[in-house]
């Protein structure tokens, strides 16, 4: 099953890119990352021709891992400018879509299903599992990563299966 995360850090090579590799490799996808900062300013205008392309590529793979360290309680404005590429409705349509986000404390917690979720749904995709948030000072030792795949690892390959089947 192919993947792509969508890493939405301003920082290359980062804890969240390299989170998004160890939840894509506890799943078993078959996964390339995207930087969304090396997209650089063709983010803030239409029709750039490597935004578009990146946003192609993201359209072609049966998941995807939204990933972004958590700002001020939500996703970075660097993944939004990405996320806004995306036809509503239609932009991630007949795909399945993770939000993961990494943060320094668990007062944020609850910010990938509040607020990541909401706009991959909006965005046509279907995301069949809680959003997984974990501390970024702890996501290589502690337990997140495995409690989670436990819970909805079976059931993220399930739905890209069903939906590919439509």
């Amino acid at each position: 099953m192919k993947a792509v995360a969508v890493v939405g850090n301003p920082k290359a090579a980062s804890r969240t890119h390299d989170a998004a590799e160890h939840l894509a490799a506890a799943l078993g996808l078959d996964c390339e990352v995207l930087e969304v900062a090396g997209l650089g300013p063709g983010l803030l205008t239409w029709g750039d021709p490597d935004v578009t392309a990146a946003v192609e590529r993201v359209r072609t793979v049966d998941v995807v891992i939204a990933a972004c360290p958590t700002y001020k309680g939500t996703y970075t404005g660097l993944l939004k400018l990405f996320l806004d590429q995306f036809p509503t409705a239609t932009g991630l349509a007949g795909q399945v879509a993770l939000p993961l986000m990494l943060g320094a404390g668990p007062a944020h917690a609850l910010a990938p299903e509040l607020t990541l979720k909401p706009v991959l749904v909006e965005l046509g995709a279907t995301c069949p599992a809680q959003g997984l948030y974990q501390l970024d000072s702890t996501y290589t030792t502690d337990d997140s990563l495995a409690r989670w795949t436990a819970q909805w690892g079976p059931t993220v390959p399930d739905t890209a299966k069903a939906r590919t089947a439509r």
